[in-house]
């Protein structure tokens, strides 16, 4: 019986199980080993991190975290879970099962990318999601945004801090006056045309032959839990201007007893930053539910 099953072990999944190692709790991780940020090659933002590759920082946490003799580290794909606090069994692909008297869910996001020829194949390369993360190596250069609905616009207003920005509605990202106007203000030029497809680093070519070339892209994709267990288990999931999430309360539970979230899959907005300060705080307060089990 483990203290703590965490399903998931990207930067959130580890984060809460540092601090539950650190209280000598038993603890045991199944990832399946698709971290959302796989694609890029550095991470950035990410204070004492900042330039480093991905890989090499959640490497690193892994390495920490196996210097406590009370993790297990498993790696496998978590396809069911079900019972109650303080008896819960989850079953991996493989058809081990396994037992905790707390669930974490930590299974981060899929994102749901627009249906753009070359887009996909340049995800976290010059296609991006986060200002914060990728705007500063752009340099100042032009930038797109690729609309995929009313999120893009948010984007388009914030993006000039980091260079000309273009907003593609893209035949999805309506503009009344108002935000056409806000737009205008701000610098930035619209364009109606449709995107046919992404070439070389960031070229837009659109549906009437035209070649834009930029530093970098950047779109909104809507965004669903990676994994459906919470859906399967009963858990409540609620939806945000960046797609569904698993609703959680203060302390990280959802609501189901014994069951918390945390990370990408459970909060807004994402970074790897924001996914670790999360996964800390559901950590200690897994870790004082099982020293009140009342509260």
């Amino acid at each position: 019986m483990q203290d703590v099953i965490v399903i998931g072990g990207s930067y959130a999944g580890m984060a809460a199980a540092l601090q539950l190692l650190r209280a000598r709790r038993k603890v045991l991780i199944i990832d399946a080993g698709e971290r959302r940020n796989r694609f890029a090659s550095h991470s950035h933002g990410f204070l004492g991190q900042d330039g480093v590759d991905p890989a090499v920082i959640h490497a690193n946490a892994r390495n920490q975290l196996t210097a406590y003799p009370t993790l297990e580290w498993m790696e496998g794909r978590v396809i069911a879970a079900s019972g109650r606090k303080d008896d819960f069994m989850v079953e991996t692909a493989g058809g081990i099962q396994h037992r905790g008297r707390r669930l974490l869910l930590a299974t981060g996001v899929r994102d749901e990318l627009p249906a753009i020829p070359g887009l996909a194949d340049r995800w976290g390369r010059s296609v991006f999601h986060c200002p914060y993360c990728h705007g500063y190596e752009l340099n100042q250069g032009r930038i797109g945004v690729i609309g995929t609905g009313p999120m893009s616009v948010h984007q388009a207003q914030l993006l000039p801090e980091w260079g000309e920005t273009t907003l593609f509605t893209n035949g999805v990202t309506p503009l009344d006056a108002e935000a056409e106007a806000d737009l205008g203000r701000r610098g930035v030029t619209v364009e109606r045309q449709l995107i046919a497809e992404i070439e070389a680093e960031a070229e837009v070519v659109l549906t009437d032959g035209r070649r834009l070339n930029f530093a970098g892209l950047f779109t909104a994709p809507r965004c669903t839990p990676a994994s459906d267990l919470a859906a399967k288990m009963g858990c409540r999931l609620i939806e945000t201007p960046m797609g569904l999430q698993i609703a959680t309360g203060e302390t990280k539970e959802t609501d189901l007893p014994g069951v918390f979230a945390c990370g990408d899959a459970a909060r807004v907005p994402h970074s790897v930053s924001l996914s670790v300060g999360d996964g800390a705080w559901a950590g200690v307060q897994l870790h004082r539910s099982l020293v009140w089990p009342e509260g």
